[in-house]
């Protein structure tokens, strides 16, 4: 656990120097704007960060089926391996019902 002087959980990320994506992309401020994006957007939260994991919790996730689809495109180019390798969500479309509606949290890693 730690604190960091930062004005969202997106900006902390570069504040530390998170490195968590750098096996797929060591531009650690892009991250960062993604995930603002999804704070103004989404209601995301940063909840947990590890070495190579990031966690959001989510107020308002995508509903319905034309939004879902367009959110699970940007997850799969934040972070393939969250459907590549996403257990049961191999798909985008299947990946896409799985973060409509109710879902709360949103799990990255890259390997």
């Amino acid at each position: 656990m730690g604190l960091v002087a930062a004005a969202s959980g997106a900006e902390a990320l570069t504040t530390v120097g998170w490195a968590g994506p750098c096996d797929y992309d060591n531009d650690t401020p892009k991250f960062s704007e993604v995930v603002r994006d999804w704070e103004h957007r989404f209601g995301a939260r940063v909840m947990a960060v590890g070495f190579s994991t990031l966690r959001l919790s989510v107020v308002t996730p995508p509903v319905g089926e034309h939004e879902a689809p367009l959110v699970a495109a940007e997850h799969f180019a934040f972070c393939p391996d969250a459907i590549r390798q996403g257990g049961r969500s191999h798909t985008l479309a299947a990946y896409a019902e799985r973060i409509t509606g109710s879902h709360p949290r949103w799990d990255f890693w890259w390997d």
